[in-house]
């Protein structure tokens, strides 16, 4: 029913917008103030798919640093930075240099039209301010202090030199903004209706994934401020967070057409299908007998035939080249070696999973068994069992082939029952295992709980010491353009470094 709904909204987007994959922002740059402006019903569109991301940032970003660094995938291509610790600069700034002039952008300009229109009060305000969060999220989360109070005003307030925000600060202000976006909303439907192409419109979906947002970030925070984040991870709670896979935030894709519309992973994948599935990652669930292997893994297509027999499976360590790879004893041919599976999950139409309610399981769990919360330390088994079980599920909406049977699930959960003497580490092994692909959330929680434990690479010349990053490096154009806020943030936050950590990444 989603790609049914949002199809009609996609080609009339592309139609009327005439965007293409790296331009056509012009529309952007028109007063909000005037009759010409564009009705919010064509921005909200345009403003997810850009926060879905490209082939430029989801390449760059997504696959070759944040998969590769935490053993998702690995490669053995040298520009593959991120499997081997090295410092690319157009690769670490790509998300950046992609999200801040066209979501943020986006964002920004929708947000001033409603406040310029006195519509702050409309159901389409919080969902905007919901939006808006999750993106700055993302930035802040994979570069630390960020330019957020000011982000996104060039047009509108003249703002071209914006400063850089404390990532404390910005943490302070998104979570005011969920707090005030969900409790504004209830049930119904929004006005723009199918331009909506996350929940159509729902509202009460909406207020279920500000929520989970909230609770995402609370949790973010349990090592630098434990007493904040269990308040707002019992107000996420109170609030009412994702119930079913009904409730997941995820955008539909197409293949071909205008590149928006497109699965910037898919995209990469039909450009290059050199990444392989880690070992590390593929042992985890070999060793758990996880039926989600011939979801995930296949061989390459040989003939245009995919094998995904999970026997015939194999993972590529971490840390290899072209020439190293020719004494490993798994041998050099890189066809012998399991790639995402791409029956599945690396289409361009595939759809991309922003926050899912296997991810919400999870974070109840943890909340438990840390707070009391969710039910408290009683309820923690029943989480943790859901979690699972809807990490499996929700693979059909790639396609129904990935369908993973009941029984096979049930089985699993027998084999690797909660243990409640182990919770944490059980927990977030589970949220590691259920949140493939969407590596910017993998690698923000793997810093934040250190969970699984990784065993580093230590490539020769890498740029972190044979410590895996903590971090992405700002753009070098920073240093020269915004040179007395880029210095002011070098300052206060550190080194603009792969190993400087940002304020929730204490030590």
């Amino acid at each position: 029913m989603k790609n049914i709904l949002i199809k009609a909204t996609l080609l009339l987007l592309v139609l009327t917008t005439g965007v293409s994959c790296d331009k056509g922002f012009d529309e952007l740059n028109v007063d909000p103030t005037k009759s010409n402006e564009l009705d919010l019903q064509y921005k909200f569109p345009k403003a997810i798919l850009y926060a879905s991301g490209q082939r430029y940032e989801s390449w760059r970003g997504n696959l070759i640093y944040c998969s590769t660094m935490i053993q998702h995938l690995a490669n053995t291509q040298g520009y593959w930075s991120g499997d081997k610790y090295f410092y690319n600069a157009a690769y670490s700034s790509a998300y950046w240099d992609a999200q801040y002039p066209q979501t943020i952008k986006s964002i920004e300009d929708m947000k001033f039209q409603l406040e310029s229109e006195e519509l702050t009060g409309s159901p389409e305000y919080a969902m905007v301010r919901i939006l808006r969060v999750f993106a700055y999220s993302r930035i802040t989360d994979l570069y630390g202090d960020v330019p957020y109070s000011q982000a996104g005003k060039a047009f509108i307030e003249g703002v071209t030199r914006p400063v850089y925000d404390k990532q404390e600060d910005i943490y302070a202000d998104m979570l005011k903004e969920l707090e005030e976006a969900t409790t504004a909303l209830s049930s119904g439907t929004s006005t723009i209706g199918s331009a909506d192409i996350i929940y159509n419109g729902d509202l009460s979906k909406w207020k279920k994934w500000g929520n989970s947002l909230m609770l995402r970030l609370a949790l973010r925070m349990v090592k630098v401020d434990p007493a904040a984040a269990q308040e707002w991870a019992g107000k996420a709670i109170a609030g009412g967070v994702m119930e079913s896979n009904d409730d997941i935030a995820y955008i539909t894709h197409q293949t071909g057409g205008n590149g928006i519309i497109r699965n910037g992973n898919g995209e990469v994948f039909t450009a290059d299908r050199s990444a392989r599935i880690s070992k590390t990652f593929l042992d985890m669930l070999e060793e758990r007998n996880d039926p989600r292997i011939r979801v995930y893994a296949a061989l390459p297509p040989d003939n245009g035939v995919v094998d995904d027999n999970p026997a015939n499976q194999k993972g590529l360590p971490n840390g290899l080249d072209a020439t190293t790879i020719q004494s490993y004893s798994g041998g050099a041919d890189l066809s012998t070696y399991s790639e995402p599976n791409s029956k599945f999950l690396m289409s361009e139409g595939a759809p991309m999973f922003w926050q899912t309610y296997a991810e919400v399981e999870f974070m109840l769990a943890e909340a438990a068994v840390r707070w009391g919360l969710a039910g408290g330390a009683a309820a923690a088994a029943t989480h943790y069992e859901d979690g699972v079980t809807a990490a499996m599920k929700y693979l059909a909406i790639y396609d129904p082939g990935a369908t993973i049977s009941d029984t096979a699930i049930a089985d699993y959960l027998t084999a690797n029952p909660y243990d409640a003497a182990n919770a944490l580490e059980q927990i977030n092994t589970q949220y590691y295992l259920a949140i493939f692909l969407n590596e910017y959330e993998a690698y923000a929680n793997w810093r934040r709980t250190g969970i699984p434990a990784l065993t580093p690479v230590n490539y020769e010349g890498n740029d972190t010491g044979g410590t895996i990053p903590r971090r992405l490096v700002y753009p070098t154009n920073e240093a020269v353009l915004n040179a007395e806020n880029y210095n002011a943030v070098i300052s206060d936050q550190g080194p603009d470094r792969l190993t400087t950590r940002m304020w929730w990444d204490a030590e």
